[in-house]
């Protein structure tokens, strides 16, 4: 007998493998032999192996698909079968890739406008990570007299950058020419106007988190390069949901604003970035508590979850979460809300037998550098504008609007009445 899987859910034994792909045992060890699916030891002093979660669930899509294309076809808008061509960003063993480059190598070496440059036109600019390039410079110079809204306020923040692109968008007819150099152009733009928006300032010579660190932790200089880490790492995502909705706006024609405010409004959803939200609210109560295990154990009892853990696409750990997780380390060793963290984190590790993801990872950077209410979320948004703009260029490229069908399961319509039929002359 295989033994159990205690790796919260990354791992089945032979026979449940078996059983959700619908073939016998021995033809799954067919499909390990010609490379469909990974297999391990088991450990822990037992014999016998398990079998990758995620590549028994891929060669089942790819079945189901064969079988019955308008169910695999329905199934692909929920973490299914791919459903578009991007040349942005690809997660494939665990990592993270903008256009074929690491992102967590890319996070510690480049700037958010570096990165963007690459995601928007495939090519990265010359010079170190505290150059801002010149397409950025000449951007923060058109939007000068623009309004500045600093977070702090009563909106939520996503509201306040959406307001600020929204203002701005009436004023700039460029953003209509709709052809990749010049939405390159207006995607500088917009991603000054949005860090403008977040610091209440505008500075032609920084970069994005040189202003961010100057504005919301003056103090501590070396801040800066951590803020672009979480910029870089949160800049694509292959087809999330605001990515998704930014790329359909795009494919009806409208403007790189359009498709960016378009993002920020899904970004905003609890399931989402609003995420990041919800680990703030259970980093304070574990603070409030002092012992993360019980927090955790009660949420399982209530049959709540433990939010900042797991992702699908990670089954061995998100590398952003991790990446950033170990900077703050590197940076912060005595951080008494770093401390605080790490021990939620193992707690949860051992309860719930998930790692951290990157909300989990933003909250909690929020928390050590003391950023402003929603500062954690921001980072996200700005970040992930880059590749909104990046999406909305191959949305545009195409040229084609993005429009699924839907299966029909309402009431049917009634059938039209059979009538006397019509006489025919002789």
């Amino acid at each position: 007998m295989e033994p159990g899987d205690r790796s919260g859910g990354r791992y089945l034994t032979a026979r449940e493998a078996a059983e959700e792909l619908g073939v016998s045992v021995r033809t799954l060890y067919a499909y390990v032999s010609r490379g469909l699916v990974r297999s391990e030891a088991a450990g822990g002093g037992r014999r016998g192996r398990r079998y990758r979660a995620e590549d028994v669930r891929r060669l089942r899509e790819r079945k189901e698909h064969r079988r019955d294309p308008a169910r695999a076809a329905e199934g692909a808008l929920d973490w299914g079968m791919p459903v578009l061509e991007s040349g942005i960003s690809l997660i494939a063993d665990g990592r993270l890739y903008y256009r074929g480059r690491d992102a967590v190598a890319l996070s510690g070496e480049r700037s958010l406008e570096q990165v963007a440059q690459l995601i928007w036109t495939g090519s990265m600019a010359p010079g170190d990570r505290a150059a801002v390039p010149g397409l950025f410079r000449a951007a923060a110079r058109s939007v000068a007299g623009c309004p500045r809204l600093p977070l702090g306020g009563a909106r939520p923040v996503l509201d306040e950058l959406g307001l600020a692109l929204q203002a701005a968008a009436s004023r700039d007819p460029a953003a209509y020419d709709l052809r990749p150099a010049a939405v390159v152009r207006t995607g500088a733009r917009i991603l000054r106007l949005l860090v403008g928006a977040a610091t209440g300032e505008q500075d032609a010579g920084e970069t994005a988190a040189r202003a961010l660190q100057r504005r919301w932790v003056p103090r501590d200089e070396g801040a800066a390069e951590i803020l672009d880490r979480a910029l870089v790492l949160c800049a694509d995502h292959e087809l999330n949901v605001s990515s998704f909705t930014a790329r359909c706006v795009a494919s009806a024609g409208a403007t790189p604003y359009a498709a960016v405010v378009a993002g920020l409004a899904a970004l905003g959803g609890v399931r989402h970035g609003g995420g990041t939200e919800r680990v703030e609210a259970f980093l304070a109560e574990v603070e409030a508590a002092g012992d993360p295990r019980e927090v955790v154990a009660s949420r399982l009892r209530r049959g709540e979850a433990v939010p900042g853990f797991g992702h699908r696409l990670y089954p061995e750990g998100d590398p952003r979460a991790a990446a950033l997780l170990a900077a703050l380390a590197e940076g912060y060793p005595g951080s008494e809300a770093l401390g605080l963290a790490e021990g939620a984190a193992e707690a949860a590790g051992a309860l719930v037998g998930e790692r951290p993801n990157v909300d989990f990872a933003l909250a909690v950077l929020a928390r050590v550098l003391g950023l402003p209410p929603g500062g954690a979320l921001a980072l996200f948004a700005l970040g992930r504008a880059v590749g909104w703009v990046g999406h909305a260029i191959e949305q545009y490229a195409s040229g084609a609007p993005i429009r699924p069908r839907a299966r029909y399961v309402g009431e049917p319509p009634p059938r039209p009445e059979s009538g006397p039929s019509p006489a025919r002359s002789g």
